[in-house]
């Protein structure tokens, strides 16, 4: 598909730096989450001076502090009574082994815990938003990666999902299968033709997104087998990487974009805005079913969500 983020609608009354970007300058009120108010509040003035009409706030929220993740879906709800589109973006790549203070893998948690926790607590929101509207008035994006197709054997191991022993690309690769596989929990649940569209009870379309190979800062602590930083470079030569801005678009069409249909809704999408080869392990439903289960146990048992 041809599709250029100039082709998006005007978002006036709805709520990555180049996809807040996008969004905004086609009048979306986008909430940006950032770890640091001071760099947040400058990526913000960086946007406005590109699109003066902006309108961008603030929400600070740390993927490595479920507490803040918290925090910050509950600021959010106390200021906010609708939501039309959430896209789950913020990630880490291969980085060196760590726990966090809640006692997860870094990767495992800033990848998919914390985006698990904050869409289960503005999910209600999302739903009652839709209810009055049009069908694919209200989205979620998860953005994943082809480093899924590198999950380890079985795709998950919910035995302990830290995998010390692995290499931080397993890790990774983990992660991003997370990705995929909520969307498409999401889609079926909520999606179209789900029980509770039929019901009335709200429609959610989903999608999860691989960028592309981005110029961006992900890789600046990752630890890649030198055959991998090989295929990166000579892949990178031969025009294969995309700028930080292009790098946006499947996402902003997965968003906001009318193009988007409802039979693409649970699509793993790849650059620009086309259905992506996918893994055996991200079209498995039961592994889906198995993850969801084991998320929401462990977050209710830890307090994240009730």
């Amino acid at each position: 598909m041809t599709f250029h983020p100039d082709a998006l609608p005007n978002l006036t009354g709805k709520v990555g730096y180049y996809t807040v970007a996008r969004l905004a300058q086609h009048g979306a009120h986008v909430y940006m989450c950032a770890r640091s108010p001071t760099k947040g509040t400058a990526a913000i003035a960086g946007i406005k001076s590109l699109y003066p009409q902006a309108h961008i706030t603030l929400l600070e929220m740390d993927h490595l502090s479920l507490s803040t993740v918290l925090s910050a879906a509950t600021l959010f709800l106390s200021k906010e009574a609708v939501l039309h589109g959430l896209i789950n973006n913020a990630g880490i790549m291969a980085t060196p082994f760590e726990m966090t203070t809640d006692g997860y893998e870094a990767q495992w948690q800033t990848n998919h815990l914390a985006h698990w926790v904050f869409t289960s607590h503005v999910l209600p929101l999302m739903l009652s938003t839709s209810r009055t509207l049009p069908s694919g008035s209200v989205r979620i994006v998860n953005l994943s990666s082809s480093g899924h197709f590198s999950a380890p054997k079985g795709g998950i191991n919910l035995t302990d999902t830290s995998l010390p022993s692995g290499s931080g690309m397993a890790r990774y690769s983990q992660s991003k299968l997370a990705n995929v596989l909520p969307a498409k929990t999401l889609h079926k649940l909520y999606g179209p033709g789900s029980p509770s569209s039929k019901a009335g009870d709200g429609e959610i379309w989903t999608a999860a997104v691989h960028p592309g190979l981005v110029e961006s800062q992900l890789s600046v602590r990752a630890e890649f087998p030198t055959v991998l930083k090989m295929i990166f470079v000579v892949y990178g030569a031969l025009g294969g990487r995309i700028d930080a801005d292009k790098g946006s678009w499947t996402s902003a069409f997965c968003a906001a974009s009318p193009e988007m249909k409802e039979e693409q809704s649970g699509t793993y999408f790849q650059r620009i805005a086309e259905a992506g080869w996918q893994s055996g392990m991200a079209k498995d439903m039961a592994l889906a079913a198995n993850l969801e289960e084991w998320t929401g146990e462990e977050m209710k048992k830890e307090g994240w969500v009730e």
